[in-house]
């Protein structure tokens, strides 16, 4: 029994002829030219300053309940 190591085993493995489709990047989609609308970013806002301000209403109103009810409550 002879051994011949590494050198005896000798694989040829071949690389795909694709090249080109592994060199672009995964993403896929299209890059954007950087532009953006304006109408886009006002509606974006205008819809956070309206949950916005309905939050301040909910904190605003709760207070003044809550100011009213502790001075019913020390009037009686």
């Amino acid at each position: 029994m002879t051994s011949k190591g590494f050198t005896g085993r000798t694989n040829n493995i071949e690389t795909p002829n694709d090249i080109n489709l592994t060199e672009k990047p995964l993403n896929s989609n299209k890059i954007s030219s950087g532009r953006v609308d304006i109408n886009v970013l006002k509606s974006k806002l205008e819809a956070e300053q309206g949950k916005e301000f309905r939050k301040n209403l909910f904190i605003f109103s709760f207070c003044v309940l809550l100011l009213g009810s502790i001075g019913i409550f020390l009037s009686l």
